[in-house]
């Protein structure tokens, strides 16, 4: 065969290092961008932080909504594109003896600087969490007790678990220490053990629920009701955890008033001390977008102090064009340089996109806003998509992990996507409005006869939902309600 050139046209997308990048930016969580952020910073030189002015904002600080229909979408500002599209809206090469603002206006992402000033209390944030142990020595060692119960107390505090119970009985511990200290008596472990038991939090180091809670009560000898809150705690606890109020009623004798005051002192009672202590780092949620509610208009902005101002180091960036400076330090910078302004520009991007798919979610949920759950419409990515002329990928990826602050809570994006269910008219309701509809309906069921799954799904049924009682125990599973028999209570 003989060889042969051939000179073909034909186009295809071309995953550039420019645009992972900006895929990658745009999947990030508002923290993880944050430290993204830092360690470019870190690594390249010709970025930094904006510490002289604060940024001046070039895309719409927020979008406005007035109704469903209505709701319009700034189109002065350049359209966010598709991945595909990025790569055409952004130069192939950045000015290097140019301002960044000449190319490209700062990046909405880039926020005021004022709140990035000193951390004063930088120590005491992360500083590691303190555990239910370290909570009960520091109160030990202020204690005054012999070296023989301190050492006791050591044991027995080494046992406690997170909740506040101990992971072994007295006697075990009673044994373990036997060979350590000399004529050692289980009365003595005991006695230690209650001792510890009204440190704070009260009832830490208790053996079960039951003497937890008896420790606890000890606080309430003075009112009327603590003899026979302490005899159902003593004898019928199994039959309060059941809720079998008509056998507790016979046991103890009391009438339902009276039941319903010891229940209440009951419940002021704290089954799990050691919550108290939480040793888990608090994860915290930082809004990316905000709506408000002004003049009757819902407006979408960009959270500007999320993230940290970042600008172009303008005294390294003219070291490429001085003589002094070597080929290869020239070199170094120009490659830099554009690095950095790529980053800025994917900032960019990143916010553009995040602030039409957000103003287009706010625009298709007004009922939400303005009524609450009951009133969510059945969306999924492809809507948003079709309407904002992006790939379903693109929404996938700018909703998940991004949160919007409104006057209702802070939600992520991903919660106003729902599935739909038909109704009998014909129409459609979303499953978050059918979950709104259960907790409001169980809400206001009666006290001593709650509303099974069946009869839940009977009165959507009613309303013209048509949901099988499965589907009703999944949403109330989902909302951590728990089944008839267990939310039954007294008038």
């Amino acid at each position: 065969m003989k060889q042969s050139l051939q000179l073909k046209l034909g186009q295809q997308l071309t995953m550039t290092p420019q645009l992972q990048q900006a895929i990658r930016l745009l999947q990030l969580s508002t923290l993880d961008l944050k430290q993204e952020i830092h360690e470019f910073l870190e690594s390249n030189p010709l970025l930094e932080l904006d510490d002289d002015e604060q940024i001046h904002h070039d895309i719409p600080a927020s979008i406005e909504s007035k109704s469903a229909a209505d709701t319009t979408v700034d189109n002065n500002s350049e359209e966010p594109r598709v991945e595909s599209e990025w790569t055409e809206s952004i130069p192939e090469e950045l000015s290097i003896d140019s301002n960044w603002d000449d190319t490209y206006q700062s990046s909405a992402a880039v926020s005021d600087h004022n709140s990035y000033e000193g951390d004063s209390d930088f120590e005491s944030r992360n500083a590691p969490a303190e555990s239910i142990q370290d909570h009960l020595i520091w109160q030990l060692n202020l204690t005054h007790m012999s070296d023989r119960d301190i050492e006791i107390a050591y044991a027995i505090i080494e046992c406690v678990q997170p909740d506040g119970y101990l992971s072994i009985s007295p006697d075990d511990i009673w044994e373990s220490l036997g060979t350590e200290l000399e004529d050692l008596d289980i009365e003595e472990v005991i006695a230690v053990q209650h001792r510890l038991q009204r440190f704070d939090p009260v009832g830490v180091c208790s053996i079960d629920l039951r003497d937890c809670l008896l420790v606890q009560l000890e606080a309430f000898q003075s009112h009327p009701l603590y003899k026979s809150t302490y005899n159902l705690i003593d004898h019928y606890l199994p039959l309060l955890g059941n809720r079998d109020f008509a056998q507790l009623s016979r046991k103890t004798k009391l009438k339902d008033e009276a039941l319903k005051e010891v229940v209440n002192l009951i419940q002021q009672l704290n089954p799990r001390p050691g919550s108290v202590i939480d040793a888990d780092d608090t994860d915290y949620v930082i809004p990316d977008v905000t709506v408000k509610k002004r003049h009757d208009v819902w407006q979408v902005e960009l959270n500007n102090d999320a993230l940290p101002p970042i600008k172009i180091n303008e005294t390294y960036s003219a070291m490429a064009s001085t003589a002094a400076a070597t080929a290869e330090d020239v070199t170094y910078i120009k490659t830099s340089l554009q690095e950095a302004k790529w980053f800025m520009k994917s900032l960019q991007s990143r916010n553009e996109t995040l602030l039409k798919v957000a103003s287009c979610i706010v625009s298709r949920q007004i009922d939400f806003f303005e009524l609450g759950e009951e009133a969510m419409k059945p969306m999924v990515l492809h809507d948003v998509a079709e309407e904002v002329g992006m790939h379903e990928s693109t929404i996938s990826r700018v909703t998940t992990q991004k949160y919007m602050h409104t006057p209702k809570g802070i939600f992520e994006l991903k919660y106003f996507f729902s599935s739909h269910v038909n109704t009998a008219s014909g129409g459609e309701c979303s499953s978050t409005a059918i979950r709104a509809m259960i907790k409001k309906l169980v809400s206001d069921e009666p006290a001593k006869k709650p509303l099974s799954d069946n009869k839940l799904a009977a009165i959507l049924a009613d309303q013209g939902i048509q949901v099988a009682r499965r589907t009703v125990a999944k949403y109330r599973e989902a909302m951590n309600i728990p089944p008839s028999n267990e939310r039954k209570r007294l008038i």
